[in-house]
């Protein structure tokens, strides 16, 4: 992967700064050495976000994701409370998972708006700068998760991956797979966050889509950073040498004693599939549980064929993980595929990054990707590129929701090369 530069030393982008000047707001870079400032950003970003306020813990533990973030506030001088921001955002450059291989992506998270700066332009000055930013760096792609579906393809994001919530009648699961040969113990919270990350790490080429992982995230599935007022618990797999192998994190909730209590499972991952396998099979025969729900799932979880009756094992799903490439050549050559294709290629993107004609000639895995002046075999935007990039979504399919054009031969070659064996999965938020 290229080098980029420490995002944290870049300085604010000029426009994003005057413009929000223009309506008596100051845009802010925010060093994390200074605690004062960052105690007051946190508790902006928590209120944004309808949570309650922070303890003086909760704050410190803020401050370790974000020493390595770029920051950013947007501040009113005419606020009661000049101190806290009004809006705010961080973002660093991580390496994004995809089909043979990674690509750096410009992470943004935390973007929040007080409620009482809404409707004013605030957000499209800080996404648009971010934007301006990722692109001067030389960053080809820009990622984000999203509170709400309808904000970000105004700035060229499309859902690239999506996630599941299972719901599970424990009370008529019977197990149809193998037993695992291994065993499931109980783990102390602090070990298992430790090895929530040391898992995350191993298997995240495993899992497009995916991006690393930070401390205090695996803290807060563990009810150890956030909902400290939980009641969770953790296991893990271990195989026949005593080697760990996967780890979970679930609460129980309800009436258990009358044998109709809820496990939800906060956290899950697997090194392997028989770990993955040992630890649903613990969730689902556990003692005085009707009900097994588990959050932020791949969509093509096995569990369906782990129990006699799929279906018991009900999915929901809704988007998670959205793209925005900014390069389009950079972002093309960087992943593998599994056929050839040789298309030309329209991209429109009204903010200009990504917009052009490519040819694009996949053969033997890989692509090359050169401008081009030909008229173009397929035609999208870059919302739909995005989208489509790691072979989470299907370009028939946006073809018969009048997303793409051109023939039907060019758009089947090119989602022929574009599909993966597994759905793409990021199963963090940021």
């Amino acid at each position: 992967m290229a080098e980029f530069p420490d995002v944290r030393t870049l300085p604010l982008d000029e426009t994003a700064r005057a413009a929000l000047a223009e309506r008596g707001l100051e845009y802010r870079l925010i060093e994390n050495e200074r605690a004062a400032a960052m105690e007051a950003w946190s508790h902006a970003v928590r209120r944004g976000f309808a949570g309650s306020e922070l303890t003086a813990e909760e704050v410190a533990d803020w401050r370790e994701p974000m020493s390595w973030r770029r920051v950013t506030g947007v501040y009113d001088p005419a606020s009661p409370q000049a101190d806290r921001p009004i809006a705010t955002a961080s973002s660093w450059v991580a390496p994004m998972t995809v089909p043979g291989g990674t690509l750096p992506s410009w992470s943004i998270s935390t973007v929040t708006v007080a409620a009482t700066h809404r409707r004013r332009g605030v957000a499209r000055q800080l996404l648009e700068a971010e934007l301006r930013d990722a692109h001067a760096a030389g960053v080809p792609a820009a990622g984000l998760t999203a509170s709400e579906a309808t904000i970000y393809g105004r700035y060229g994001f499309g859902p690239a991956t999506k996630i599941a919530t299972w719901k599970v009648d424990a009370r008529r699961a019977r197990w149809a797979a193998p037993a695992a040969p291994g065993r499931v113990q109980y783990l102390d919270r602090e070990d298992a966050a430790l090895l929530m990350g040391q898992l995350h790490e191993r298997t995240l080429s495993d899992r497009v889509g995916e991006i690393p992982g930070w401390p205090r995230r695996w803290r807060g599935r563990l009810a150890l950073a956030e909902d400290k007022n939980e009641v969770v618990r953790a296991v893990r797999y271990v195989d026949e040498t005593g080697e760990p192998r996967g780890v979970m994190a679930y609460q129980i909730d309800g009436d258990p004693d009358s044998g109709r209590g809820e496990l939800t499972i906060r956290y899950l991952i697997a090194e392997d599939d028989v770990a993955l396998a040992a630890l649903w099979r613990f969730a689902l025969e556990h003692d005085l549980v009707a009900t097994v729900t588990a959050h932020m799932r791949p969509v093509d979880e096995p569990l369906p064929w782990l129990v006699d009756d799929a279906r018991i094992a009900v999915s929901s799903l809704k988007d998670h993980g959205w793209l925005r490439i900014l390069d389009v050549p950079a972002s093309l050559e960087a992943r593998t595929y599994a056929a050839d294709a040789s298309v030309t290629l329209r991209v429109t993107d009204p903010h200009g990054y990504a917009d052009g004609t490519w040819r694009v000639d996949i053969a033997d895995g890989r692509a090359r990707v050169v401008a081009s002046e030909d008229q173009p075999d397929v035609a999208l935007s870059v919302i739909e590129l995005s989208a489509v990039y790691l072979g989470g979504f299907s370009l028939p399919v946006l073809r018969a929701a009048g997303r793409v054009t051109g023939s039907a031969e060019a758009i089947d070659t090119l989602d022929a090369a574009l599909r993966v064996p597994r759905a793409p999965f990021l199963s963090i938020v940021y």
